[in-house]
């Protein structure tokens, strides 16, 4: 029972799941007659709206086409429109530009310009289209009224703007390379910032469009001037100002620097006594020559000068760099080196100038043997050589006779010099013994004086002064040379000054017709020498070709020393002389003993008299060696005198004792105690 029953279960679901499916079966098939249906119907709508869309499309496309035309031709109407009004602006531009043009560029240089262009243009257009218009000469005229108005507007601008910089400014720029403290480099405005640009616009405008260079040559010329009136103007500075003791600045910048440099006074050669000369004065005789006397105003002005060409000399670089900076802003660049070449002459040629007079006046006076106007050579060949570099830079793409200039100037400053040395040693080695040129009292002698000032000045310029003699040893520069091989030249070269010295100073000692002056001469100017070289570098220069110079000049001292001492022989040797008469004590003298003691005694005082007198006139300006020298002599003569006395100063030779013991042994110390003295 129970299977049959599950059999007839199975069998009803069986049949319900195929009614249902019956079901959907028959919803599908439904639903398919209605789809086919309404795309039936879609298919039938579309092709209705197809048939439309062309009916439209064969309606709008010739309406399209229609417009299309028609807003080309209002496209072409437009643009001959414009091109008309464009046409006729150019007709117009000569009466719309007109009076600013005649009125000028000044205080509106930016709407003057802009008129410029539109003239310019309409110049083109009717050259291009219609040569023959009356209205082309119109525009024409007024481009070359404009491009007139725009070369006088620049040149007014910087003639008005264009002013000579003050010498304190120039002289604050040259101090501040010098200057520790101050770090922002120093410029120069020379126009101010808004005129320097209206003068870049027209510069501009008048190579571009312009097609003319001449506002170029106006700008060389006034820039020029400003530069000469800049350099004059410091010159005039320095006239009114200066002195021969040091240099001017600005008081701007005192301030600032910690110690303001100063340019060494050139000295004239004179006598200068040195160590303790101040007996000199009253000893001289004879008053010195012009030749060798103190400075003369004209000297102190000349020392002016030369302070003032060398501080041209950096204020003409300090100056050009600037202008330089200047132009450039200003002029094309293609153009700036021969514009600066031009605007830099006047200036260098002058100062050239003044640098080839100096030279020549050096040159007058050493034909006049007058030497010591070579050093007025050395101060400004050694500040040409400092700044030689800085011009070189300055100068880059100049022409090459520009560029020359200043070596040539410095090769005749070198030749010049270098001529001086030569012949300042000979003039040593030749002076005259003139006996009315001789110092009456043996002290030092203007020869020995000049010439060790002399030397003493080249201390101060040895690189410049051995770069001349090596220039004439090796007949060229001697820049390829060590410094060593030129301080040899100057040592060669002092040492032949001293050498020449040396001899004419033997030679003028025998003008003398005493022996003792000629040695006192002699040991006076040898240790004048000597004190000399050791109180500066010049005896480190000798020691380089002369080993132990200073012993060699204390050699010659002595010997002369030595000499004056046999002077004194007429003194001593009357008491030191055999035969004296022998004395024993209750024993009567012969007449002829008595005598020999008197004549002893005679020549002494004689003697002692004779030399005190004439040598009391005579000078040993070195303290030193004039307390040196009488503590010999006191020493020779009185141990020679005070045995002679105590011998005989108990022997009766004579009744007129006084009369031939004068002197006491300390009288005779004070008489030579006042030795050198015209005072005593």
């Amino acid at each position: 029972m129970i299977p049959s029953e599950d059999a007839a279960v199975r069998k009803r679901d069986i049949e319900e799941r195929l009614r249902q499916e019956q079901e959907t079966l028959s919803f599908i098939r439904e639903s398919l007659e209605k789809s086919d249906q309404l795309t039936k119907n879609m298919v039938s709508i579309l092709s209705s709206f197809e048939s439309r869309l062309m009916q439209l499309e064969n309606s709008i496309i010739p309406v399209h086409k229609q417009t299309e035309n028609l807003q080309r031709l209002q496209d072409n109407v437009d643009k001959t429109l414009s091109c008309l009004d464009h046409v006729i602006s150019y007709y117009h531009v000569a009466k719309d530009t007109e009076k600013i043009i005649k009125e000028g560029p000044a205080g509106r240089l930016e709407e003057y310009l802009s008129c410029m262009a539109k003239i310019q243009k309409a110049v083109e257009y009717f050259q291009d289209n219609n040569p023959d218009s009356p209205e082309l000469n119109r525009v024409k005229f007024l481009f070359e009224k404009g491009k007139e108005s725009l070369e006088s507007e620049f040149r007014n601008l910087l003639t008005r703007n264009s002013k000579p910089v003050p010498s304190v400014v120039i002289l604050d720029l040259i101090a501040g390379d010098d200057d520790i403290e101050t770090t922002d480099e120093m410029t120069l405005e020379h126009l101010p910032e808004n005129i320097l640009q209206d003068l870049i616009c027209i510069s501009g405008w008048l190579v571009e469009y312009g097609r003319n260079l001449d506002f170029m040559n106006v700008y060389y010329q006034i820039r020029s001037n400003q530069l000469d009136r800049s350099i004059r103007g410091l010159k005039e500075h320095f006239r009114k100002n200066s002195s021969s003791s040091g240099i001017l600045y600005s008081p701007a910048m005192q301030n600032k620097r910690k110690d303001t440099p100063s340019k060494k006074a050139i000295k004239r050669p004179v006598f200068i006594p040195g160590h303790d000369y101040e007996l000199r004065a009253k000893h001289l005789s004879e008053p010195l020559s012009d030749k060798h006397g103190p400075p003369t105003g004209k000297e102190d002005i000349m020392d002016s000068e030369i302070d003032s060409y060398i501080h041209c000399i950096s204020a003409f670089v300090k100056l050009v760099q600037s202008e330089y900076l200047l132009l450039t802003d200003i002029i094309p660049e293609h153009h700036q080196k021969r514009t600066f070449d031009s605007l830099i002459q006047e200036a260098l040629d002058s100062l050239m100038v003044e640098g080839e007079n100096i030279v020549s006046t050096a040159r007058r006076a050493i034909m006049r043997h007058d030497y010591s106007a070579v050093l007025t050579i050395f101060p400004i060949l050694k500040h040409l050589k400092l700044m030689k570099q800085e011009f070189d830079q300055v100068l880059q793409g100049t022409a090459a006779s520009t560029k020359n200039k200043l070596p040539v100037l410095i090769t005749s400053m070198e030749t010049t010099g270098a001529k001086a040395l030569e012949e300042f040693a000979d003039s040593i080695k030749n002076d005259p013994d003139k006996e009315y040129n001789m110092p009456k009292d043996g002290t030092v002698h203007e020869l020995t004086s000049n010439a060790i000032l002399f030397l003493q000045q080249l201390l101060d310029f040895q690189e410049t002064a051995s770069a001349m003699l090596a220039s004439q040893e090796i007949g060229t520069s001697s820049s390829s040379y060590n410094s060593e091989f030129n301080r040899r030249l100057l040592s060669n070269y002092i040492c032949k000054i001293l050498g020449n010295l040396q001899l004419n100073l033997h030679s003028k000692a025998k003008v003398y017709e005493d022996a003792a002056l000629g040695a006192v001469f002699l040991l006076n100017n040898f240790n004048y020498i000597l004190k000399s070289l050791e109180k500066s570098e010049l005896i480190q220069l000798v020691a380089v070709s002369q080993k132990h110079p200073d012993k060699a000049y204390r050699s010659h001292i002595d010997e002369q020393l030595q000499t004056y001492q046999r002077s004194w022989l007429k003194v001593t040797m009357p008491l030191t002389e055999g035969n004296l008469p022998a004395f024993q004590p209750g024993t009567k003298l012969k007449d002829k003993e008595r005598q020999a003691i008197k004549d002893r005694f005679k020549a002494f005082n004689d003697g002692l008299e004779e030399l005190c007198k004439i040598q009391k006139s005579w000078a040993i300006p070195d303290k030193e060696q004039r307390d040196t020298i009488r503590r010999a002599q006191k020493e020779n003569v009185t141990v020679a005198y005070r045995v002679f006395w105590q011998r005989y100063s108990n022997v009766p030779f004579t009744k007129n004792v006084e009369k031939y013991m004068k002197y006491k042994v300390e009288q005779v110390e004070e008489m030579i105690e006042k030795l050198f003295d015209t005072s005593a």
